[in-house]
């Protein structure tokens, strides 16, 4: 309904046909405002009309290719996709070879449109291993050809400047098998020139942009645009197109075509022959006869030239300077004036490029052709350039408009054809249709006697002095009275002034409007001539693509007879293209250019007009309207409009066609404006379909009217008995569950009953049976047999006589946890009497020992920690073992508790030295380790203190009392590397002797009492200090500072 609606909307027709009225100014108006809608396409029947927006559109999804394939070409919006569909259906259906003319303007988006035909043709095909490398193929075949025959034009960034018509056959399936392209009129003088603003062909900027460093220099070539003439000398940047990506794309599509990589280096080196011919400059000279001859001034070029191509420099040289004229028997050798040289030089580079360009399209179809002996179909798309109508037209735009010209004759005639067709297969009257031939202007071109191509020739191959006022001339006395040439001589013949129209043109009144064609050029450049000597001369190269590009030049096989011209060659190719293009059936795309800036949707009217009139649209709806406007088969159509009458809605029961009459019978419309095909139905007016269409509108209105009162009684209804039935099953389960609680609670009350009664009479027999103290026996009972079995499995469960061992069994009874805990105190106190009875007295005073040190120092000095792995020897010196050291142990009479090494520390200095202490039960004596003789001997009640660190040092204070003998230089500095046991063991032997504990003082900062006064000590620690021993430091006569790891 939506693509319907869409062809029929008024304000903007999808259809040209259904336009009313149909005037210039309403086709215009139409197009811009479906342009303005984003609508790019049009149809005229079953011609597409393309507008190009310059801009990327979301209309190409696969979403797309979906929603067109193997639908009814009116039953969707217009678009190129159905026309594509419509191709490949018919070819593969109904067994019709197709073709695709896509017409228009440099600009108008033809390439890109024949790329869609082509990509959704290869959406559509089935798949397969197979089938895929050939869409590939047939797909990839495009960016190498654009690379080679596309360039940038003031009017287009990728203008097509050749004609392209590629044949892709399928087999009866529908799969394609393969596909044959021909190329038509390359515009190789744009390799010697183009004008300011345009660019070369595309292939010279993206080798430089893409090639590797390593690949130009292969090729000899410099990255830089700017170097090479051919391209102007000017720098290659391009908005939008990437040179150096579509260079690699070229690569991978030259690889996906089946090109070997020898092909393709042969193929760079040949373009890059092209290039560096641009740069090869000729000078002036004069021989001794006083002709001008030239000769090469820069001969670098030539030579890397030559490398490339294997060919002796000097063979090349002679070819491009001088010309061999052969006559009969003689053969004389002339030289070439620096003009000459020149367009010799161009004209060789223009033939190796279109040559080169020949053989490429050859390859790609050697890739994709089908191998003979196969049933097949074939779609034919053609991509050619358009009408053109430039400022000043020369031979180029001759033969475009020509080949234009004859397009058009075929469109018209084979339109014309298939609505005769048409109307005789329905049996409908067919009634001529008035139009403007123009095979008049053909027959003018064409005429193989006295037509102006056939006088071109004739001119090139007269003898004598020949120019291109001589062939105007002929065409004046020629065509004087023709109403379709006009010249400034035929025109002052009939005293006609025009000043638009200069001396060396003529003009042709083409079906698209007037054209002046300038003759300057015309003959050279339809002679296309190319010396002998530098086709000899490619022929010569080593390089076997070049060479074999050129077979006439192989001296075994020189003829004198001169090549068919530019003319004739491509007159011969327009027929063949004709021919072809009759065996068909044919589908158009007309493209139009809507702006000449190529701004993104700016449609500019008096452009597109231009456009409309010589592409001759209003002629083609003409043609389509002659009769009937529009047609459609009886069943869409009845399916349509069948709401209109009661008699067929909703449903008709008998055939399509009788369903038609009748429904058509009712709306009185004038019998003059429908006729009943065989399988269709006609109505001349477009103005009576808007009218069925309006009365479609109103009526389907009126329906969706009773539609939504229907629906909204429906829904209403529905609502209301959902309700109904949602209350019916909610009281249900309520009242359900009502009785359920209520059953519920008459049973627990009933046990409850139950359970008291039954209790009232046990009690009641009780109270006759049994004594009143029955119940406290029996519970004392029960009691003691409870305590009796915890006892008794206690005693069977004891954990382990393991004093770390710190189990217990759990009290079964709560009433039992208080004296399950005090047993299990009790067991843990006799495990630990038990486990120190069996203790040496050795053992026993370590571990006294040890328990002492912890009370001390746990928690307080990180030395502690260290130590707990440590055990307390007591004598470290070995003292019954040295002798030196026994009458130390004579000095102290008393018994030795330990005997260490420590380091005194230099109450002056600082510094440490070494002594060994002897710790007695009643003295501490200090010794000298070398002499073994006792420095101070003191007893343990003159020690007042002792002051250690919170670090993991040995540093320690003695602090002595003032009437201590022993300590009159002042309190001593120690340290100790077992410091957690001298301590402990001085404390302990403190304590047995005098019964007073050892005062200990864990801190920082202290003072001492040395022999010259109070030194304020203070401890820090410093990554600096040793890893073991303190460093003291007196900073100044009352302070020493103590640094310890």
């Amino acid at each position: 309904m939506e693509a319907t609606t869409s062809l029929l909307d008024a304000a903007a027709v999808g259809d040209l046909v259904l336009l009313d009225p149909l005037t210039e100014e309403s086709l215009l108006r139409t197009l811009q405002e479906r342009f303005r809608r984003s609508d790019i396409y049009t149809y005229i029947g079953n011609v597409v009309i393309s507008v190009n927006p310059y801009r990327s559109l979301p209309i190409y999804t696969p979403e797309k290719v979906q929603e067109y394939h193997n639908c009814n070409f009116f039953a969707v919006k217009p678009h190129i996709y159905a026309i594509a569909d419509d191709a490949y259906r018919s070819l593969r259906d109904r067994d019709r070879d197709q073709c695709i003319l896509i017409t228009g303007e440099s600009g108008a988006g033809k390439t890109e449109a024949s790329k869609l035909v082509m990509s959704y043709v290869a959406a559509v095909c089935s798949k397969g291993e197979e089938v895929d490398k050939v869409k590939e193929q047939l797909l990839q075949s495009n960016p190498v050809l654009e690379a080679f025959g596309n360039a940038k034009t003031v009017r287009n960034d990728n203008s097509s400047r050749f004609g392209k018509y590629m044949d892709v056959e399928f087999d009866f399936k529908g799969e394609p098998l393969g596909g044959v392209i021909s190329n038509y009129l390359l515009e190789k003088s744009r390799i010697v020139r183009h004008v300011k603003g345009e660019r070369n062909f595309h292939i010279f900027y993206q080798l430089l942009a893409g090639g590797s460093v390593q690949q130009l220099q292969q090729l000899k070539l410099r990255q830089d645009c700017r170097h090479y003439g051919y391209l102007n000398r000017e720098s290659s940047g391009l908005p939008g197109m990437d040179d150096a990506a579509n260079f690699h794309a070229v690569q991978d599509a030259m690889r996906i075509i089946g090109f070997s990589p020898a092909e393709v280096t042969a193929l760079l080196e040949v373009t890059a022959v092209v290039l560096k011919l641009g740069n090869v400059q000729l000078s002036s000279s004069y021989q001794a006869s006083g002709m001008e001859a030239c000769s090469i001034a820069e001969p670098q070029e030539l030579q890397e030239i030559c490398e490339l191509i294997g060919l002796d420099p000097g063979r090349l040289e002679q070819a491009l300077c001088s010309r061999t004229v052969k006559a009969r028997d003689e053969t004389v050798l002339t030289t070439l004036s620096v003009p000459q040289g020149y367009y010799g030089r161009d004209a060789l580079a223009k033939n190796i490029y279109s040559r080169l360009f020949d053989w490429l399209v050859n390859r790609i179809n050697a890739s994709i052709q089908v191998k003979p002996g196969k049933q097949r179909k074939v779609m034919g798309v053609l991509d050619i350039y358009g009408f053109e109508i430039f400022q000043d037209n020369g031979f180029e735009q001759f033969i475009i408009n020509y080949c234009n010209e004859k397009l058009q004759q075929i469109f018209i005639l084979m339109t014309l054809k298939e609505e005769q067709e048409e109307y005789v297969r329905e049996g409908i009257q067919w009634t001529p249709v008035e139009f403007f031939d123009n095979s008049i202007i053909c027959n003018l071109i064409e005429n193989s006697k006295c037509g102006i191509l056939a006088m071109l020739d004739e001119e090139c191959l007269r003898p004598g002095v020949v120019n291109e006022d001589t062939f105007l001339t002929k065409l004046n006395q020629l065509f004087a009275t023709h109403k379709h040439y006009e010249s400034k001589e035929t025109q002052n013949a009939r005293r006609v002034m025009d000043t638009s129209l200069p001396p060396q043109c003529f003009r042709i009144h083409h079906y698209a409007g007037k054209v002046t064609y300038n003759v300057t050029g015309f003959i050279e450049k339809n002679n296309d001539l190319l010396f002998r000597d530098l086709s000899q001369a490619m022929w010569a190269a080593r390089h076997t693509l070049l060479r074999s590009l050129f077979p006439e030049g192989d001296p075994q096989k020189v003829s004198l007879k001169l090549p068919p011209t530019a003319g004739f060659q491509f007159k011969a190719s327009v027929a063949t293209l004709m021919k072809n293009l009759y065996a068909k059936n044919p589908n158009y795309i007309r493209c139009i250019k809507p702006n000449e800036t190529k701004t993104a949707m700016l449609f500019t009217p008096e452009l597109v007009l231009a456009q409309i009139r010589y592409l001759g649209l209003m002629e083609n709806v003409r043609v389509r309207r002659a009769g009937y406007a529009f047609r459609q088969l009886y069943g869409p159509f009845l399916e349509r409009y069948k709401m209109l009458s009661p008699r067929t809605w909703p449903r008709w029961a008998g055939s399509d066609r009788d369903g038609a009459e009748v429904l058509l019978a009712e709306l009185a419309f004038p019998p003059e404006e429908l006729a009943f095909g065989h399988t269709k139905i006609f109505i001349r007016s477009p103005r009576t379909l808007f009218d069925l269409e309006r009365q479609r509108q109103e009526r389907v209105v009126q329906l969706a009217t009773l539609i939504q009162k229907t629906f909204r009684g429906w829904r209403c209804r529905t609502h209301y008995q959902q309700m109904r039935k949602s209350q019916i099953i909610i009281s249900a389960w309520f009242r359900g569950h009502m009785q359920k609680n209520k059953y519920k609670q008459m049973k627990r009350s009933a046990l409850i009953i139950q359970a008291h009664m039954r209790g009232w009479k046990v009690r009641k027999a009780y109270r006759r049976y049994f004594r009143a103290g029955a119940s406290a026996r029996l519970a004392n009972f029960i009691y003691r047999r409870l305590v009796q079995k915890f006892l008794v499995s206690l005693g069977r469960n004891l954990p382990p006589l393991v004093v770390t061992d710190r189990t217990w069994p759990p009290a079964p009874y709560k009433f039992l946890a208080d004296a399950n805990q005090e047993l299990r105190s009790i067991f843990y106190h006799w495990k630990c009497k038990k486990y120190r009875e069996q203790l040496t007295p050795q053992r026993r005073a370590l571990l006294q020992a040890k328990l002492c040190a912890s009370e001390l120092f746990k928690d307080k000095k990180t030395l502690y920690s260290k130590s707990l792995q440590q055990p307390f020897q007591g004598e470290y010196l070995g003292l019954t073992q040295n002798p030196k050291y026994q009458k130390l142990h004579a000095v102290a009479k008393d018994k030795l508790v330990m005997a260490d090494t420590v380091r005194k520390v230099n109450r002056a200095s600082g510094k440490t030295v070494p002594r060994l202490l002897l710790l007695t039960t009643e003295h501490l004596v200090l010794a000298d380790p070398k002499a073994a003789q006792p420095k101070t001997v003191l007893s343990l009640g003159d020690i007042r203190s002792v002051s250690v660190t919170r670090f993991s040092d040995g540093f320690l204070a003695l602090h002595l009392k003032e009437t201590s003998t022993g300590g009159a230089k002042g309190d001593f500095l120690l340290v100790s590397d077992h410091l957690i046991e001298l301590i402990t063991r001085l404390h302990q032997t403190l304590m047995d002797t005098t019964a007073q504990a050892l005062p200990l003082h864990i801190t920082d900062q202290f003072s001492t009492r040395f022999q010259k006064g109070n030194v304020a000590v203070t401890v820090v620690e410093s990554a600096k200090a040793g890893s073991k021993v303190p460093v003291c430091k007196k900073r100044g006569s009352h302070k020493m500072e103590v640094l310890v790891h």
